[in-house]
């Protein structure tokens, strides 16, 4: 039987309709959390609230100004929703940059921001920012992604450290390529770019870098994420995890 060691926390989960995110709210639910899926996809965030038993919270993470005065009960929170764009630097549009780093650290500064206080008022809290092998090392055409990612890194130490006399952790995990909606959509951008058919684009470019030749499975990264969530996992902070098939040891 499972062990029910979340039972009684509240998860959300932002990004939280598919990939990662969705893999993040069926452990959490498995393990008796209340699981909250953040999503800008309305239809989709119904869909799996529904699965894991939970609930839907519509939103736009990108308009970080209507994030400003929010409060958030949250007990886990997940920063997780993300989204890329592969192009050169100098072809690549301003606007998308500005959005991306939006969207991937903007909005979840915010969010620790309006989830803390009631983290501190209960004496514990985790916070799980999904970063990347990315947030530690850098790849040519993503610049917007990779900038987001080294500045999670950054957000989630500061946490880890103001929080830490609160009960509060704060942790990176960080992926190499996941098998999720979000990195098949990037095949199509990547050949072109490369010049090679869309076939080839996962063994050339995606699993060049790792020594173990595949792609991450979003449930292995929720499996760390909910060990994190963990009371076991108490004096872990400040930290990134790797599940990277060994990129970063180069």
């Amino acid at each position: 039987m499972t062990e029910q060691d979340l039972a009684g926390k509240r998860a959300v989960v932002t990004g939280g309709a598919s990939g990662i995110g969705l893999a993040c709210a069926h452990e959490f639910a498995r393990r008796g959390a209340h699981v909250v899926i953040a999503d800008l996809n309305a239809e989709a965030a119904q869909s799996a609230a529904s699965e894991v038993g939970g609930e839907a919270w519509v939103v736009d993470l990108s308009d970080t100004a209507a994030l400003e005065d929010l409060s958030l009960d949250a007990d886990i929170l997940v920063n997780n929703a993300g989204i890329q764009k592969v192009a050169p630097i100098h072809e690549y549009e301003p606007e998308t940059y500005r959005f991306i780093l939006r969207l991937m650290l903007e909005s979840p500064f915010l969010l620790i921001r309006a989830a803390l206080p009631t983290m501190y008022e209960r004496g514990w809290g985790r916070v799980i920012n999904i970063s990347s092998a990315h947030g530690l090392r850098a790849s040519a055409f993503k610049v917007a992604y990779v900038s987001a990612k080294h500045g999670l890194e950054g957000l989630s130490k500061v946490t880890a450290l103001e929080g830490a006399p609160h009960g509060v952790t704060s942790n990176c995990i960080n992926p190499a390529y996941v098998r999720t909606p979000l990195v098949e959509k990037q095949i199509a951008d990547q050949a072109q770019l490369h010049g090679i058919p869309e076939s080839e684009v996962v063994e050339k470019i995606m699993l060049t870098e790792t020594a173990v030749k595949r792609l991450v499975e979003a449930d292995e990264v929720a499996s760390l994420a909910g060990w994190l969530a963990s009371d076991k996992a108490g004096m872990v902070t400040g930290a990134a995890y790797t599940i990277d098939g060994g990129w970063t040891a180069r």
